[in-house]
């Protein structure tokens, strides 16, 4: 599923990035190339990335 249209990042790469670095849903973008165009997806992304940090192995 993609969680931003604009720059079609998809559900599991931003969960693949959050398990790798840190920062917020602006800074993964910003890891993966990409910068927020409409910024309607940011809650959103925000959100996957607390969920797959939440399921990391502490």
């Amino acid at each position: 599923m993609y969680v931003c249209i604009c720059n079609a990042i998809r559900e599991s790469d931003l969960r693949d990035a959050a398990r790798k670095y840190s920062g917020d849903a602006e800074a993964l973008y910003a890891r993966l190339g990409k910068v927020p165009q409409c910024r309607q997806c940011l809650e959103e992304a925000q959100d996957v990335v607390e969920d797959a940090r939440a399921c990391l192995p502490v």
